[in-house]
């Protein structure tokens, strides 16, 4: 595989040692380093100048990505990293020499020599290397496959190049990867300081606060011992979890040793996982179920009681309840610690 001039190289390889050459990959590639009549896409001379006397200048200073990587070009943390890339990778002599070396390549006459199964890919604005220059070279080389893809970038790694990936994986396995899916299966648990505005009233603004701290250390030790991750912290949460004016809403991880009965109460289900959030009718049960909960309960849904058979955790059921706005009765129970 070659990107931008490296594609050249394994041009020549593949043609050379077909044996050696399973297949051949090429991205943003180009046949000829410089114009010609009846190659009008390349640089000019002029214009090949004026490169190298912008890198006799600037090489491992500030670089223009507006050719390169225009989607990044106000990207400080890609800009500063590419700058480093270049210092580490050559003098501003030997970038030189290399950019007037590349203005020699021409494979043109090597294209139909090559007979080994080949992508083309090549990102339609291109402003380094245009597209019709990758169209040349896929119009060249006997069954190669063209693949045109959106956007303005040449570097590989700019744009979208989880797409670029996609096509060379399908490419290479005759598999198409498929999206990974937002929705996963996972155990949702919340938990409620019963009677919060009470004891806060009572405690006074410091020691509510060093109350919450050890409550959230408490949580977040659990988490740690069973693998969960802390989704969100919520302070004053508004009325979409009943009784809730300070509360947690935990993530477990799977737990089918029970362990998930640390922490008040649960639910298992699918849900979709987004930036820092998590959504779906699990999360809703879960929060549902906290208006059956009272001080030190650790209620659970019927689910929760069938994954967990075998573990150390016993359950007393809790009868029948209707959950706010989830259609249906739901069986409940409370868990407590098997004799």
């Amino acid at each position: 595989m070659g990107t931008s001039e490296g594609g050249n190289m394994c041009m020549l390889f593949a043609a050379t040692y077909p044996e050696k050459t399973a297949a051949l990959v090429l991205n943003g590639s180009f046949a000829k380093g410089l114009w010609a009549e009846d190659y009008p896409w390349a640089k000019t001379r002029e214009q090949v100048e004026e490169e190298l006397a912008a890198i006799a200048r600037d090489w491992g200073g500030a670089f223009d990505l507006s050719n390169a990587a225009p989607s990044h070009i106000n990207d400080r943390e890609a800009r500063d990293w590419l700058e480093g890339y270049l210092r580490n990778s050559a003098s501003p002599q030997d970038a030189i020499a290399l950019w007037r070396w590349n203005t020699e390549i021409d494979v043109r006459g090597i294209l139909s020599a090559i007979h080994v199964p080949t992508l083309v890919l090549h990102r339609t604005g291109d402003r380094w290397v245009n597209v019709e220059e990758g169209r040349y070279v896929a119009d060249h080389i006997p069954g190669a496959k063209w693949v045109e893809l959106p956007g303005d970038d040449h570097v590989i790694w700019a744009g979208d190049a989880d797409r670029t990936l996609d096509e060379i994986e399908e490419f290479l396995t005759g598999i198409r990867p498929q999206p990974a899916s937002e929705r996963i299966l996972l155990t949702v648990m919340f938990t409620d300081i019963v009677g919060s505005t009470s004891v806060a009233a009572e405690l006074g603004d410091r020691r509510w606060e060093e109350l919450l701290h050890r409550h959230d250390d408490a949580v977040r030790a659990e988490l740690g011992r069973f693998g969960g991750s802390e989704i969100k912290t919520g302070r004053w949460l508004p009325g979409n979890l009943p009784r809730t004016e300070q509360g947690n809403s935990i993530c477990l991880r799977d737990t089918p040793s029970g362990d998930s009965a640390s922490v008040p109460p649960s639910t298992p289900g699918s849900a979709r996982s987004g930036a820092n959030d998590l959504s779906g009718i699990a999360v809703h049960i879960a929060s549902r179920l906290l208006d059956h909960a009272g001080a030190g309960d650790v209620i659970v849904s019927g689910t929760v009681k069938d994954l967990v058979v075998g573990s150390r955790v016993a359950f007393k059921a809790r009868g029948e309840a209707i959950l706010r706005d989830v259609p249906g009765s739901w069986q409940i129970y409370a868990a407590t610690e098997a004799g």
